[in-house]
């Protein structure tokens, strides 16, 4: 405890000394892991985005206005053996006039005007938990159904949802690229800062040297050093984070809400924040580290 209270009481000393590079190396610190804990945010509230849209996705089979009555219900029978639907309904084209008119009262009056009813009877298909990873299957009942008789055309939801999946990943590897970068800018900025503040003490570690004091004891320092503006910098990063999740939630909710429906903002987990102030604590200590090999 001796021991551990002379080395960051030497690290506070001499953070205080080059308190400036000290700041900048925090600072930095403080980037690379507040674009990484935002990262984690907006990667968790984007796949709860993706992971609802593709819950609410539907099979729509649009029927010809003079399908049969055998070719209607040979669709729907097909739907129901797929073993692919959780839930078919049938919705005439009355039942769709109506739920256009509900959706759009602006428009209704002038639907309800025509002379005919423009809106095709279709089968609104729910999929099941197995269509998840039934893509292929999907595609067949798709093709299957565009060219069963009666049939006007096939809308499947899903689609464009794998495509913005897609995207995702690239964004998600794009992102890691640029988090790795940070991470390793940040433990040189440390290892330099240390670095100086070790050229600093040069003649006063030359003289413990003499006096035969043990490395561990020279080396401590530095080593609870880089620590120290780890530990700082991921408290700092941390604050940020809360800073930004409540200016987003005040200014942003109602909007994400409305737009793409994302209720509810959610926060990093708390398992992820207390990683981010270990693996800052961490990195700053392999920077001071890395400088404190050198000492010698």
């Amino acid at each position: 405890m001796r021991a551990l209270g002379y080395f960051f009481s030497e690290a506070a000393e001499s953070l205080w000394r080059s308190r400036r590079a000290a700041v900048v190396s925090i600072a930095t610190i403080a980037a690379g892991l507040f674009v990484l804990g935002f990262f984690v945010m907006v990667n968790a509230n984007l796949q709860r985005v993706v992971r609802g849209w593709t819950d609410a996705a539907e099979l729509a089979v649009y029927l010809r206005d003079d399908a049969s009555p055998a070719q209607v219900a040979a669709v729907g029978e097909m739907v129901n053996q797929s073993g692919l639907a959780s839930s078919v309904q049938f919705v005439s084209k009355d039942d769709a006039r109506r739920e256009f008119a509900r959706e759009f009262p602006d428009l209704a009056p002038a639907s309800a005007s025509l002379d005919h009813n423009p809106f095709p009877s279709s089968y609104e298909v729910r999929l099941n938990d197995v269509a998840q990873d039934a893509t292929a299957a999907i595609d067949t009942l798709v093709t299957t159904l565009g060219a069963v008789g009666g049939v006007a055309d096939v809308r499947y939801d899903r689609t464009w949802i794998a495509r913005l999946n897609a995207t995702v990943r690239v964004v998600r590897g794009v992102g890691v690229i640029i988090i790795v970068l940070l991470t390793v800018a940040s433990a040189m900025t440390v290892a330099n800062v240390v670095r100086l503040a070790a050229l600093a003490r040069r003649e006063e570690i030359d003289i413990m040297q003499l006096v035969g004091a043990p490395f561990a004891y020279i080396r401590g320092p530095f080593i609870a050093e880089g620590l120290v503006q780890g530990g700082m910098g991921a408290v700092l990063a941390v604050a940020a984070l809360l800073a930004a999740f409540a200016a987003i939630r005040v200014r942003y909710a109602a909007f994400l809400g409305d737009a793409v429906g994302l209720t509810g903002l959610a926060f990093v987990p708390a398992q992820v924040v207390l990683l981010l102030v270990i693996g800052g604590m961490a990195l700053g200590c392999l920077g001071g580290f890395a400088v404190a090999r050198g000492v010698r």
